[in-house]
């Protein structure tokens, strides 16, 4: 064998789709969550009698194909059923009633939204959707900062069916009593990929990305007991493509256990920002945060104020926005109690990135 037989040529990638190693992407089967998306469909196949579908609270810890099975059987819909309209929002990126109502308008084709407010593309909405049946996907719910939105759909909108997909089951405990009595939800739960779930996920994602024999057995090994040890599928799949780049920028045909060391390290990269993005205030904020995880904001203040902290409490809640928006924490709302809508305060799951390679 030569010594250049390991080396690409200029014309060549050990990629065949690389589209397969985004989280996003649907493919034609969602293994090992066929029981999950029969109850999805279960719950729509009132709408193909004329009558209303019944309601999912959809939960489970991140990566664990919840939004890849409900888009799934969305596009199903979508592809084979005129007769239903399929509506997905994110509700991390859509989390107003305004900018819900802007979105509905732009799934269903109306795009003269512009200076319309919320209650004129409700009007318009309603006139189209009663005509036909829905189903409503809001994905990342906890992340609205309204619902009244939800309240109007359960009672404004026909025949439809509304899942609410959240990473956290207790948000439905907190939900405003008038929307629960309404929504009536079932509730379906996505549990962690076992480890031989995990190895078939990520062997049939490689054979759809790369070409054959690309990824050697000792990288394929690791890869697979990394995701799992994360619980995290998108965290596998960015590190297999990561781990690809890696390897066809050093114009290999293979990728080695190497280029997964080196993915490993730059983890950190899709996970969390660095804490060098942080400032002084930021990183103290975080620190208070460690101490008492699991806190609501107004209890977390008086820790951060009994701690020595000097900001206002305005002051402090747009550090853990940003701390939030970093993944260094998540921000959990609740309501209902005493002290109205607040949040709780929890640090994101995340891994140790420095590792050596000995530990997978």
């Amino acid at each position: 064998m030569g010594v250049f037989s390991d080396i690409l040529r200029s014309d060549e990638t050990i990629f065949k789709n690389v589209i397969a190693l985004d989280y996003d992407y649907i493919p034609k089967l969602v293994p090992f969550r066929e029981v999950h998306q029969r109850h999805m469909a279960s719950c729509i196949t009132p709408l193909f009698q004329d009558r209303s579908g019944r309601n999912l609270f959809i939960h489970g810890p991140p990566g664990v194909g919840k939004t890849v099975a409900c888009r799934h059987v969305l596009k199903e819909i979508e592809d084979e059923h005129e007769e239903i309209e399929p509506i997905y929002i994110n509700c991390w990126e859509k989390n107003t009633t305004h900018k819900i109502m802007t979105a509905i308008c732009d799934s269903l084709g109306y795009k003269f939204t512009q200076n319309k407010k919320s209650d004129e593309m409700m009007k318009i909405i309603k006139e189209i959707l009663n005509k036909k049946s829905v189903v409503f996907v809001f994905d990342e719910i906890d992340k609205a900062e309204e619902h009244d939105f939800l309240y109007w759909i359960l009672e404004q909108i026909y025949k439809k069916a509304v899942f609410l997909i959240t990473n956290y089951k207790e948000w439905l405990l907190n939900m405003d009593e008038r929307i629960k009595s309404r929504l009536t939800a079932e509730i379906l739960e996505f549990k962690q990929y076992n480890l031989p779930e995990t190895k078939e996920i990520i062997s049939q994602r490689i054979g759809h990305a790369f070409r054959e024999n690309v990824v050697e057995k000792d990288a394929f090994d690791a890869i697979v007991k990394k995701t799992y040890d994360m619980g995290d599928l998108r965290k596998g799949l960015y590190l297999l493509k990561e781990a690809g780049n890696l390897a066809e920028e050093r114009s290999l045909k293979h990728i080695s256990i190497d280029q997964i060391t080196t993915a490993v390290k730059k983890l950190d990269e899709f996970t969390i920002n660095k804490m060098e993005g942080l400032d002084d205030d930021e990183r103290f904020v975080f620190e208070v945060v460690k101490k008492y995880p699991d806190s609501k904001t107004g209890d977390l203040y008086k820790y951060y104020m009994n701690s020595g902290g000097k900001g206002s409490q305005k002051t402090f809640t747009r550090k853990l926005a940003k701390l939030s928006e970093g993944r260094f924490i998540t921000m959990e709302k609740v309501g209902g109690g005493a002290e109205g809508n607040t949040s709780i305060i929890k640090l994101a799951s995340r891994q140790p990135v420095n590792k050596k390679i000995t530990e997978f």
